[in-house]
């Protein structure tokens, strides 16, 4: 079980990571979905070595992530104050909102753990900042919205 857990986390930052690329390099879902595949998953550069992670989660974040896009970010912006919307936000963070907003739109996972989880990966790309804080509150008013009954 915590290995598949481990999967899971995994999957979630990988998504995040690919997501930016995405953006970054103005790259489709399809290449790097397998780049991340083939290379990132359980790899091992020199003496590191890449975690590996759940494959189809992280295929289910991205596709979602790419389907819902609109939707997502029209959430994540009625939860940021008025004055920041989605796209004046650090790109990573907006990746991070769009990860997450998939498994709270398509998953089954409870929504807290997925707020939880996604505030770990905050922590991992913003250690000691405040950004984690701002994404439990943003995650958990998207939350909110998506699956009201949850609460």
């Amino acid at each position: 079980m915590n290995r598949r857990r481990q999967m899971k986390s995994a999957a979630r930052l990988y998504s995040v990571q690919a997501l930016f690329q995405m953006e970054a390099a103005g790259e489709g879902v399809d290449k790097v979905r397998r780049e991340f595949e083939s290379h990132r998953f359980g790899a091992r550069y020199d003496d590191d070595e890449m975690a590996e992670g759940d494959v189809d989660l992280f295929r289910a974040l991205m596709e979602g992530a790419v389907e819902r896009q609109a939707m997502i970010d029209q959430m994540t912006d009625r939860a940021l104050v008025a004055k920041w919307p989605i796209a004046r936000i650090d790109p990573t963070l907006r990746a991070l909102f769009r990860a997450a907003g998939a498994e709270l739109t398509g998953g089954d996972t409870p929504p807290k753990v997925v707020i939880n989880e996604f505030v770990d990966v905050a922590r991992a790309f913003f250690p000691g900042g405040r950004e984690p804080r701002l994404v439990n509150a943003v995650l958990d008013h998207m939350a909110r919205e998506a699956r009201p009954d949850s609460f």
